[in-house]
């Protein structure tokens, strides 16, 4: 039977300090006691949303390296997004990073146009899809979550995973739109966003859970508290119900360009 340990991280983000946040994650890491198959890290982890700031990372930088010596030595794949220089803009790139080495990554879609993050930030052009232990698996970050055809699932993917730095004042949609993505694709849905206030002075409540694929909280983090959450998601389930309740051969055809 197909199974999928999760490690979630729930922490507050010093401002614009990569050698503090990485520091505080080694030392929320060591809390791990199950082996877990992969450990996911919040939207913009090394730095906070500073998409407007000068504090993108090069390709192969600091923080990729920091990355590829906690998969190394928690044997597992870590993720989390990353501000990438790319040319004048940085890609708000969420990060796949094996225990061999190998990196795979995920750009953000969608960009906040309230914010203006358009004018800082390159939207991605390509959905990926990445497999770990028989699961395959849709990163998504923050405002893609708003989205939904471009998170159809057209039957390629098991998980959903969102990082985010989503505020408090729409914590609600958070929490409805995980739930709504779970029950429309059926999938399970993970969503690990940060708490605190950041240097623009937003706050974040938290709001990092997993839902099955009926949109049911399996886990879910206390508001407000930098957490460290474990689950295992077993694939037999959702296959079952997939087999019982396909939907998705009734779903509409279309092409995203």
């Amino acid at each position: 039977m197909s199974t999928l340990t999760l490690a979630l991280l729930q922490s507050s983000l010093h401002w614009l300090d990569k050698k503090a946040n990485l520091a505080m994650f080694e030392k929320q890491l060591a809390n791990i006691t199950n082996q877990p198959d992969l450990i996911v890290l919040p939207e913009t982890f090394a730095t906070g949303f500073a998409v407007n700031l000068d504090c993108g990372e090069a390709e192969n930088g600091s923080v990729l390296s920091w990355l590829k010596a906690q998969a190394k030595h928690y044997n597992a794949v870590i993720a989390g997004s990353v501000l990438v220089t790319q040319g004048s803009k940085k890609a708000n790139r969420f990060y796949w990073v094996q225990p061999n080495g190998e990196v795979s990554y995920y750009d953000k879609r969608h960009l906040f146009c309230l914010g203006n993050e358009g004018e800082f930030v390159v939207a991605g052009q390509t959905r990926e899809v990445f497999e770990l232990n028989g699961f395959k698996i849709l990163p998504q970050v923050c405002y893609d979550l708003r989205f939904p055809v471009f998170q159809r699932n057209n039957n390629d993917y098991d998980v959903m995973i969102n990082i985010a730095n989503w505020p408090a004042a729409r914590r609600n949609v958070w929490d409805t739109l995980l739930m709504a993505r779970a029950m429309e694709n059926l999938c399970y849905v993970v969503g690990v966003n940060r708490v605190g206030e950041d240097g623009n002075g937003i706050a974040h409540s938290g709001g990092t859970a997993v839902y099955d694929f009926k949109g049911e909280p399996l886990i879910k983090a206390n508001d407000d508290q930098q957490a460290l959450l474990t689950i295992t998601l077993n694939k037999a389930p959702l296959d079952e119900f997939r087999a019982k309740f396909p939907a998705h051969l009734d779903a509409d055809a279309f092409t995203l360009v």
